[in-house]
């Protein structure tokens, strides 16, 4: 039986010493070889059929011998096997007269070691060979296999090196309007899409090529050969092209699932047709629906977006064609929701959204930027054109007993109090913060803080911060809960305002700082992000509170890094800048959090020596598509890098958001996009 494993080859020789001196020379130099005689030549070719030799060896015993008949069946059968002859002696004509009829050279029993040394260069050579043979059969059958698959593929799929179409199916082609099968090859990319999506797809591509971009769909306005354009949702997949990374960009072909006569009707009876977003009644109804559930986090508002002085708008382009400006408006504002914002039609005029997101402030950013797309964005309705604006009004809708109604009713109080301003602008409903309720709201939430701080009731959730440049670093923002007396979670915004207003905050913080501080013991993390109130900014007594903490736990105080918002800072300058050196310190490291809404953050950032900044998430609304916000994060990052600070942008939402992020040199991100908050697990309790 073959030996598992051995390696097959012919021996040429009428004697079977010399067969057994081959299979013990090349077995002594490594190669566990299976040495097959054979005493005449006519057997050779089916030798060579059923073996598959990895080396013939040919002992020319009688100066009769037919070496070159010998070699011409060999080259015939396998032009690529390496041939040794065996002569006692060798000369150097000889070896010029073998290597001339196609061995690979003459070799003597006499010489055991350069025996063994050509056998094993031969082995070697021959077996790179056939590995690169196959690599490149294998590559020419996954480029036959591509081509079949792009082109039978109902995607729209295109190819793209270094920034240029390499390859476009024919669904692509057909798509973006162009006829000739080459008719993209050799086009810049960016050259298909508009201006604004430039930079979201630029970061894509950047991080694709890096495999840092998930399954993640980017929105995307391509650019058609007729000059419109069309909002698209695009895949991106790092592959291999000849040799060479090349990303694909794919469209997903429609699929059945919404094909059907059912579901085409369930669809219409919900949705308007106009606008493609849900009818009045069934959207209150998802709104009442989703309000039972609760917020992952942050706050839930709704927006309603109106335009100005409708009536007029409509005197000017008829009466008929109000459904075609509201569509185009619909089609606007689809671009600027993020997938668990839900959105509806409200009258003639007007849609409302239901957003969710970090602070109030994120959705003010929001809205503004719709305002301010409407009113750039020129309408056309059959051969008219006209400019436009719209206003915005806000209500926020409570975690605990939301009153749908009432915040709906309080929206489009604040839309028309905006109109009446002029328009074309936003204005927020926060009647909560004058109510007279307030006094008795913080004494029964007062109560409720001071327990549950004496029962233990509160804990930590953490959110990890990506990195967007390399291995993620196990870095976390930890965020404080408490929990009821039932055990439900209670998130900050019902009882954080009234533990500010009660002087609570400081106690709530020093829970914080130690749970953290055991986090970070147990887990290890690279860095844990803890957001710290006024009140301990301006606690002299922390310095020593904090060294005593640290005999204690004894964690590596570098592992924390403690962030003040970048209004506390303002409003408190020096105490921040007393308190971030006094940290430094102590080795724990410091961070600007909603950094870079204020009037002069530069100046914040020239004067507090922080190791980190945290972009504000308000920022980040709207960031994709606006290239003047794009220019003002820009200028935040390059000022940090200017001081070696890092940087982290809040709130992250969405694939878009990100890919320009990634563009504009962010080093790390935090927010939903990234992952939704999780429980912090320790060891013990605090």
């Amino acid at each position: 039986m073959t030996e598992l494993g051995a390696v097959p080859l012919i021996v040429i020789s009428r004697s079977q010493d010399h067969v057994e001196a081959i299979n013990s020379s090349l077995r002594n130099a490594g190669h566990p070889v299976h040495c097959t005689g054979l005493a005449d030549t006519a057997d050779l070719p089916d030798a060579l059929a059923q073996l598959d030799p990895e080396m013939v060896v040919i002992f020319v015993e009688d100066p009769a011998f037919d070496l070159a008949g010998t070699m011409r069946i060999l080259t015939g059968a396998a032009p690529t096997l390496p041939v040794l002859i065996v002569r006692d002696p060798v000369d150097e004509a000889q070896i010029a007269a073998a290597m001339a009829l196609g061995a690979r050279d003459v070799v003597s029993l006499e010489n055991r070691d350069r025996l063994q040394a050509v056998a094993s260069r031969e082995l070697h050579a021959y077996r790179l060979e056939r590995a690169l043979d196959k690599t490149l059969s294998s590559a020419r059958e996954y480029r036959e296999q591509l081509q079949t698959f792009l082109q039978g593929s109902a995607d729209a799929i295109c190819l793209v090196q270094e920034g240029i179409v390499i390859e476009a199916n024919r669904a692509w082609l057909d798509l973006f309007g162009y006829s000739g099968d080459d008719a993209l090859t050799g086009q810049p990319l960016m050259d298909l899409f508009e201006q604004e999506t430039h930079a979201a797809l630029k970061g894509a591509l950047v991080a694709c090529l890096q495999g840092k971009w998930s399954d993640h769909a980017l929105k995307v306005q391509a650019l058609l050969s007729d000059g419109s354009a069309l909002p698209l949702e695009i895949v991106l997949t790092r592959v291999e092209q000849d040799g060479e990374l090349a990303i694909r960009l794919s469209v997903p072909a429609r699929r059945n699932e919404t094909s059907g006569f059912e579901a085409q009707l369930q669809w219409a009876v919900k949705n308007d047709a106009s606008t493609g977003f849900l009818q009045l009644r069934h959207f209150a109804a998802a709104l009442r629906e989703r309000c039972l559930q609760p917020v992952r986090g942050g706050v839930r508002e709704i927006a309603l977006l109106a335009f100005d002085r409708f009536e007029e708008l409509l005197k000017a382009i008829g009466a008929l064609s109000g459904e075609d400006l509201l569509a185009q408006f619909a089609d606007l504002l689809r671009a600027q929701l993020n997938p668990t914002d839900l959105c509806g039609r409200f009258g003639a005029d007007a849609l409302m959204v239901l957003l969710e997101r970090g602070t109030p402030r994120d959705v003010e950013a929001w809205a503004d930027n719709v305002v301010k797309r409407v009113g750039q964005q020129t309408f056309t309705t059959g051969d008219k054109t006209l400019s436009a604006t719209i206003s915005a009004g806000i209500s926020a809708l409570p975690s605990s007993k939301p009153d749908v109604n009432a915040a709906a009713t309080d929206a489009l109080a604040a839309v028309r109090q905006a109109q009446e301003r002029g328009g074309n602008q936003v204005v927020e409903s926060r009647r909560s913060d004058t109510d007279n309720r307030v006094q008795a709201y913080d004494t029964i939430w007062v109560k409720h803080i001071k327990t549950a701080l004496m029962e233990n009731r509160f804990r930590l959730v953490q959110q990890p911060i990506a990195s967007l440049l390399g291995e993620d670093k196990g870095m976390f923002d930890v965020l404080v809960r408490m929990l009821d007396e039932q055990g439900a979670e209670v998130l900050p915004a019902e009882f954080i305002a009234a533990a500010e207003r009660n002087e609570l905050m400081k106690n709530i913080d020093r829970w914080v700082i130690g749970a953290s501080m055991s986090f970070s013991a147990n887990r290890k993390a690279e860095c844990i992000f803890l957001r710290i109130s006024k009140d301990t900014v301006l606690d002299k007594t922390l310095p020593a509170w904090l060294e005593t903490q640290l005999r204690s736990i004894r964690v590596e105080p570098r592992r924390l890094c403690f962030q003040v918002s970048e209004d506390l800072a303002n409003q408190y300058l020096r105490q921040t800048i007393e308190l971030a050196r006094t940290l430094g310190g102590l080795g724990f490291r410091f961070a600007l959090e909603h950094f870079g809404a204020g009037r002069a953050p530069l100046k914040l950032l020239a004067e507090v020596d922080a190791h980190f900044i945290k972009i504000d998430g308000s920022l980040m609304q709207g960031l994709a598509t606006n290239q003047l916000q794009q220019q003002r994060v820009k200028s935040l990052v390059d000022a940090a890098k200017r001081k070696h600070v890092e940087t982290i942008a809040e709130r992250v939402e969405d694939a878009n958001t990100m890919a320009v992020l990634w563009q504009l040199g962010i080093e790390f991100i935090q927010g939903f996009f990234v992952n939704a908050p999780e429980d912090v697990t320790m060891s013990g309790d605090r």
